[in-house]
């Protein structure tokens, strides 16, 4: 029987009292709690311990890469300089879908790991699965070669990837110690820097529909992981974006695969196109490459033929039909005035009962299901136009739809002005760039190291 160095009840007990774990401590609880010795009630007591008492930067960075060294790290090597973005989720968030072909398109190398949602943030690969033909399991070796032929990969994470975080952040959900910022930084990170790229972006996210509320707690969060990127050598920055409202017109899964399709082809609503371009000079200018110009890539028409190779290098078909509704329902204004709000929580629990996410791991979702923003804040409309269309596969969704959109909705009185004929919303659906709801300050804050 093999002696264990250090005993369980005295990490916890350290850390309930305040002290800071030494780096034995920390690569020691990861690796035994990985492989069984620690106990889950005894990591549950250690993470209310440290969900309670936190961690210093130090304390994190070595946590961080205890649980990196739980399992594999890729060594995804390439002629090109890369760089990889990671959002913490939120609304209508489709940026990844555009954003990897365009990076790629100026030069850089994007492997991006992506995950499926749960709750009212959606997942990045349940959207593309909404392409026929597309898969998101593939090897290291197709992952490898990928990126060499097309430049940008976008798919799930190999199982040998930081499992101490996985079986981790499935304690912590039941545990009531998800809300610690040393924890979801660590979290982030490990699989991030496991990944093996040598720059990366984070998006976070502050608002309603995000996980970080205000701006103060999405700053200490993107602190924290930008001190981690640079302990571990990897160069790291932060965007903090707006999440009060749901990003672009489209939520749910092939809807907004529709919408980032749009970008590419030099469309889209503006606040799409431009946290799409913000993020991409922050990652060109990660990876090396300051002087790519990525809003000449998506106007040239070179960021969608990208997006068609690499959907193509996955199996599936950029040109095919995207899933339709069975069902679909209007959501009328009821007031005539400017809409003042559209609470990015409330649309994003619409479309999560909807069919369009999941309650729990493993559940299916309706690649159909989603919603269609047809006016946003800041734009006129008359009592009785159309504000929103929901989606689904099952009509009876819809008024558990309709309940978590109760007070979503708020409307500030106003005259009927000669603009309000222009405006795109006034046509069913529009997407086109000069919207109302632009996208000037979606970007509030940049976090660099």
């Amino acid at each position: 029987m093999t002696t264990e160095p250090f005993a369980a009840v005295d990490v916890i007990r350290a850390k309930r009292d305040g002290a800071r774990l030494d780096d034995e401590r920390i690569a020691w609880v990861i690796d035994a709690y990985t492989r069984g010795v620690v106990a889950e009630e005894q990591m549950s007591a250690l993470a209310m311990a440290i969900f309670l008492r936190g961690m210093d930067a130090a304390e994190t960075a070595r946590w961080t890469g205890a649980m990196i060294d739980s399992g594999e790290r890729l060594s995804l090597t390439s002629a090109r300089p890369t760089v990889d973005k990671h959002s913490t989720g939120g609304v209508g968030d489709k940026i990844t879908l555009p954003l990897a072909p365009l990076v790629a398109a100026c030069g850089a190398a994007v492997p991006q790991l992506s995950g499926r949602g749960l709750g009212h943030t959606g997942g990045t690969l349940d959207k593309l699965e909404s392409i026929p033909g597309w898969r998101a399991e593939l090897s290291t070796a197709e992952i490898g070669k990928q990126l060499d032929e097309v430049g940008a990969v976008v798919c799930a994470a190999t199982e040998g990837l930081a499992p101490a975080d996985r079986k981790l952040y499935a304690l912590r959900d039941v545990t009531a110690t998800v809300e610690s910022v040393p924890l979801i930084a660590s979290s982030i990170m490990s699989k991030k820097i496991a990944e093996g790229a040598a720059g990366l972006v984070l998006d976070v996210k502050v608002g309603s529909g995000a996980f970080m509320k205000t701006a103060e707690q999405a700053r200490e969060l993107a602190a924290a992981m930008v001190e981690i990127g640079a302990a571990h050598g990897v160069r790291t920055s932060a965007l903090l974006t707006d999440m009060s409202t749901p990003l672009g017109r489209a939520v749910g899964n092939a809807v907004e695969v529709a919408e980032s399709v749009e970008v590419l082809r030099g469309g889209g609503p503006a606040d799409v196109v431009a946290l799409t371009l913000a993020l991409a000079r922050e990652m060109l200018d990660l990876a090396g490459l300051p002087d790519a110009d990525p809003a000449e890539a998506l106007a040239s028409g070179r960021a969608y033929d990208t997006w068609c190779r690499m959907i193509r290098a996955q199996g599936g078909d950029p040109e095919a039909e995207l899933p339709r509704p069975r069902h679909v329902h209007t959501v009328s204004a009821t007031e005539t005035g400017t809409l003042s709000t559209m609470d990015a929580y409330g649309v994003g629990v619409a479309a999560w009962r909807l069919g369009a996410g999941r309650a729990r791991r493993g559940e299916r979702v309706q690649y159909a299901a989603g919603i269609r923003c047809l006016a946003k804040p800041g734009e006129y409309v008359e009592a009785g136009d159309p504000v929103l269309e929901l989606h689904t596969d099952t009509p009876d969704a819809v008024p558990a739809a309709l309940a978590a959109l109760d007070g979503a909705l708020t409307y500030t009185p106003a005259d009927p002005s000669p603009a309000k004929d222009s405006l795109p919303v006034k046509e069913k659906g529009s997407h086109t760039n000069d919207a109302p709801a632009g996208g000037e300050g979606i970007v509030l804050e940049v976090v660099r190291g």
